[in-house]
């Protein structure tokens, strides 16, 4: 499960980044789909791509797409589903600063396991450039019997720097009381010295955060 999601990635490099559009395109096209849509790929050391799958729907981390374009991008989908069709090129959109986004689940920081029960209190941090995309208030109740996400704090900056300092202020000033959540894991992941050098993997958990835990344990 990705908790952590941010464009433009820090280590694909501009040519590799436009062979993956190049690609998604021609894979839209060549089974002639239209509307919003999402391809994905794993990307190797050697910035050699792999196609994972297409989801035919706008995705979790579609903020921090909208936060460096510019676009909203359930407005285009919604206008796609009408007939109607878009006013700009793939030319016209142009990228600007550094967005990253984070997913609050209801769950324990350590074991991932659910943490359901009443929110007895909840705080979302403000500043320029925060972006909350939130499912809950205080006094609602967090049932174990859907996806734990309860929210989405999204954050831009001009820099990646800036995102990255940004991001952990407000995961410090971000509260949520009566349950569980995985704001701890999420706060040690985007200080950690591997993400702020933009080397993070798929198995930055299993490496970095998970034996960090244990230690703790002892």
């Amino acid at each position: 499960q990705k908790v952590v999601e941010e464009a433009p990635s820090p280590f694909i490099s501009e040519e590799t980044r436009k062979k993956m559009l190049d690609a998604a395109v021609d894979a839209a096209k060549h089974i002639g789909y239209t509307n919003a849509g999402t391809i994905e790929f794993l990307v190797d050391s050697d910035q050699n791509f792999y196609f994972l799958e297409m989801n035919t729907r706008l995705q979790v981390e579609h903020p921090v797409t909208e936060e460096i374009t510019g676009l909203d991008l359930v407005e285009q989908q919604l206008k796609m589903a009408n007939g109607e069709k878009l006013a700009f090129t793939r030319e016209d959109i142009q990228q600007k600063g550094h967005a990253i986004e984070v997913r609050i689940y209801a769950e324990h920081p350590v074991t991932f396991f659910p943490s359901p029960g009443k929110i007895t209190k909840l705080v979302l941090p403000e500043g320029e450039g925060i972006r909350h995309e939130v499912a809950v208030e205080t006094g609602n109740d967090v049932t174990p019997f859907y996806d734990p996400m309860i929210g989405k704090l999204i954050v831009f900056g001009t820099t990646r720097e800036e995102a990255c300092a940004k991001l952990a202020d407000a995961l410090r000033s971000y509260v949520v009381e009566g349950i569980q959540t995985n704001i701890p894991m999420l706060f040690e992941t985007v200080t950690h010295e591997q993400f702020l050098a933009g080397s993070t993997t798929t198995k930055f958990v299993e490496e970095y955060y998970l034996p960090k835990t244990k230690a703790v344990g002892k």
